[in-house]
């Protein structure tokens, strides 16, 4: 039995860093003036007898007795003074602190909207301010993401099995029917929704940075992608070209390679429908590995480009009919295992008409 994981925040301390702070203040400033009394204190007892002296030392005297209550009433303003001065100036350095602190409050409880937008301060609590606020941004987005992608993950898993649902409720209600027709259009089925999972499953252990990481030859990744993926591009008339040079990075190569294979079908299937050609290029440059691939074929809007990494996102022009269309995982898998090697991915619609994808990874050290 798995015991539920609560989020535990502390109650509001009893000794507040304001009160703190001010002690803190008042105590001080209480130090500096008994250090300063003590001073004039020894000033009096070494140079007053010498200065103010009669024949009896009786006015000297008297004056030392009345030095007592003096510094005892100085001391007592200085200690009202720094209390009620430092209580002031606890509160006003430490009001930054205190919107920080209700910010995350709000966002433990669910609330990401929230912002704190600190104006007029350029220390360290503007800047601690400035990065809460980043952070805030940042997880609103990635909730937004994850919402997002499980609501579309649960719409496009339940579509293969309602059509399996949908088969089966026919072919019991028809004992008519073939076998072997509705036997196939299940395994078709199947196989997407199969697909579709390990292609979850891949995007999740991408999106976790879980894995090993070796030393992998991006050009060696490049022509066995290409090998694999010759077939369909003879099928459909696509003429493949790899170039390039040697780009060795540290990753898995498994994913890299499942990074070039998405690469390469998407820039075969999302094709002219004759003549189409596709280039694969590697190089290394300046300690960056660099991946790219460019494709023949429509002309995209400069709109559509920021959604193509977007999981379950089709435009218009990405629909396929065949068997290659996907299932809309393509360069989101591509763009998270980029992320997830620290490297960039770059898309560019091409003005004549197809894509240009740019890959930069950090290249491994050279061995001397």
């Amino acid at each position: 039995m798995r015991v539920p994981v609560a989020v535990v925040m502390r109650s509001r301390p009893r000794s507040s860093a304001r009160l703190k702070l001010t002690l803190s203040y008042a105590g001080f400033l209480l130090l500096a003036g008994v250090v300063l009394l003590a001073v004039v204190w020894l000033y009096m007892v070494r140079y007053a007898p010498q200065v103010i002296s009669t024949p009896e030392g009786t006015l000297a005297h008297s004056v030392r007795l009345r030095f007592a209550p003096a510094v005892a009433a100085a001391l007592a303003f200085l200690l009202g003074f720094g209390l009620v001065g430092g209580w002031f100036l606890a509160g006003r350095m430490l009001a930054p602190l205190t919107r920080i602190a209700d910010a995350a409050r709000m966002a433990a409880n669910g609330s990401l909207s929230h912002r704190i937008r600190l104006e007029g301060r350029s220390d360290e609590f503007g800047e601690l301010a400035d990065v809460f606020d980043t952070m805030l941004e940042r997880l609103e987005s990635h909730v937004a993401e994850q919402q997002r992608f499980a609501a579309n993950a649960s719409h496009e898993l339940r579509t293969p099995l309602a059509i399996s649902q949908a088969l089966l409720e026919v072919a019991r209600d028809d004992v008519t029917a073939g076998r072997a027709e509705l036997i196939e259009r299940l395994r078709v089925v199947n196989a997407r929704a199969i697909d579709l999972t390990e292609a979850l499953l891949l995007l999740s252990r991408a999106d976790r940075g879980s894995f090993a990481r070796e030393s992998v030859d991006l050009s060696l990744v490049t022509e066995e992608a290409a090998e694999t993926l010759l077939p369909l591009a003879e099928q459909r008339g696509i003429t493949l070209e790899v170039t390039g040079e040697k780009a060795q990075v540290l990753g898995s190569a498994a994913l890299l390679l499942r990074m070039v294979t998405n690469l390469v079908q998407n820039a075969i299937v999302h094709n002219v429908p004759v003549g189409g050609v596709v280039r694969v290029h590697t190089r290394r440059q300046y300690g960056v590995c660099v991946v790219w691939v460019e494709n023949t074929g429509p002309v995209l809007a400069p709109a559509l480009l920021p959604t193509l990494t977007e999981p379950f996102q089709r435009g218009t022009t990405r629909i396929r009919g065949d068997g290659h269309a996907g299932v809309g995982l393509g360069l989101a898998i591509v763009a998270s295992i980029v992320r997830a090697h620290s490297g960039a991915l770059d898309l560019t619609a091409r003005p004549a008409g197809g894509l240009l994808v740019t890959v930069r990874l950090p290249g491994a050290p050279r061995k001397p």
